[in-house]
């Protein structure tokens, strides 16, 4: 009955903690979006000063659908803004555009962490949907060598966690002191965009803990079948 609880308990703390940060990240977004910048520059303003003043003259910035789905490609060079944060004129808009060019800049200067990243990304992929398939097999052909070699590449994916979280934190840094200074926040937006990064910063921080709690669990399952 212990091992049980250990699992359903591993279980909820993984979801109580995807969720919170989920919407605290949600909740600091939706706050500060409704408070327009003195200076009424959109985040498409707000990056393209960016990356002018850093010379990035051969990244793209554009448009993308849905919410909260900003991100940098390395492979196309082109800053995606969702259209709330391209258009929009709020502390959150020009937090996140921000943040996103810092990842521009990470790629311009070769940041470490990030090539690690993007050297992981494609094994991620594969070790992320081969490792529980090879663990069914395991648990079917009762092989524990299968059923370890799973939990491996499912670990994996805590690596990449765990190298994505430096690479986040410093590209908030860089958007904060991009912000500061080409003057586009006074000194009380800038608290405010910092607590929005900070908020951005927490879920990576979550993934890290999910993801160490989804191994931990695995772990336990293999170790309960080892000695039985």
């Amino acid at each position: 009955m212990s091992d049980y609880l250990i699992y359903y308990g591993i279980t909820i703390i993984t979801l109580v903690i995807t969720l919170g940060a989920s919407a605290y990240i949600r909740f600091s977004y939706s706050k500060y979006s409704k408070i327009i910048s003195k200076k009424r520059l959109t985040g498409r303003d707000t990056a393209q000063k960016i990356l002018d003043k850093n010379d990035l003259k051969d990244i793209y910035i554009v448009e993308t659908k849905g919410n909260l789905t900003d991100h940098y490609d390395p492979n196309r060079k082109v800053v995606r803004l969702s259209s709330d944060v391209y258009h929009g004129e709020s502390i959150s808009s020009i937090a996140v555009a921000a943040h996103e060019c810092g990842h521009a800049i990470q790629d311009k200067v070769n940041y470490t962490f990030m090539r690690i990243r993007s050297f992981l990304v494609p094994i991620v992929n594969i070790s992320s949907k081969a490792g529980y398939i090879i663990i069914v097999l395991g648990v079917i052909l009762e092989s524990l060598n299968l059923i370890w070699t799973g939990i491996v590449l499912e670990g994996l994916i805590l690596v990449f966690q765990l190298v994505t979280l430096p690479v986040e934190i410093d590209a908030s840094k860089r958007a904060l002191r991009e912000l500061e200074e080409l003057g586009i926040l006074d000194e009380d937006e800038h608290s405010k965009a910092k607590t929005v990064l900070r908020a951005a910063a927490l879920t990576y921080v979550s993934s890290v803990a999910t993801a160490a709690l989804s191994i931990l669990r695995l772990i336990l399952i293999y170790a309960k079948n080892r000695d039985n």
